[in-house]
């Protein structure tokens, strides 16, 4: 996404202009020269800016939570006023079912993708294409397992805090 882009113009920017002072020598550079085998002294290695890439991501990531949470707390809000408490009811045990599911189903493929690639480093085939598609796989599959299943979780209490909150406020 434009977090990821963003990450890949600023590590871009730092191995052009992020140097050692000392030596002049550019991260490219070192990383290059650490590639072929060279050991760098610690007082001409050149060290990146990580809290860059952290700040970009966090600023990104908080960014991108508004939609979901507006959507948690106003759809509620929005359909138990209108259309009344008896809607409410069925909305939420929609996204109870639906959203438990989900996350179940998240968590699950998210594992078995993650112990694919522990398979792949036990049969010790890391290097073959099998070995490639498991490094893929644990690529999604570490966000599916830790982050998406959970984050439906909250979702679900978020949207049922507010409805049980506007409940007294509601007609028959």
């Amino acid at each position: 996404g434009k977090a990821a882009a963003e990450i890949i113009e600023e590590v871009r920017r730092q191995f052009r202009e992020v140097k050692n002072e000392r030596t002049g020598r550019t991260l490219r550079e070192a990383i290059q020269l650490a590639t072929e085998g060279h050991t760098i002294p610690e007082d001409e290695d050149v060290v990146p800016d990580s809290d860059r890439c952290v700040q970009i991501s966090t600023r990104s990531s908080v960014k991108e939570m508004i939609a979901p949470g507006v959507y948690a707390i106003f759809a509620p809000l929005l359909i138990g006023f209108t259309l009344g408490p008896r809607c409410l009811m069925g909305v939420l045990s929609g996204a109870i079912v639906s959203g438990a599911m989900l996350a179940i189903m998240m968590s699950n493929a998210g594992g078995a993708w993650d112990n694919s690639k522990k398979l792949c480093e036990k049969l010790n085939i890391k290097k073959t294409e099998q070995g490639k598609a498991c490094v893929v796989g644990d690529t999604v599959g570490d966000p599916f397992k830790d982050t998406s299943g959970p984050a439906l979780n909250i979702l679900i209490k978020l949207m049922s805090m507010v409805s049980l909150t506007i409940a007294p406020l509601l007609k028959d």
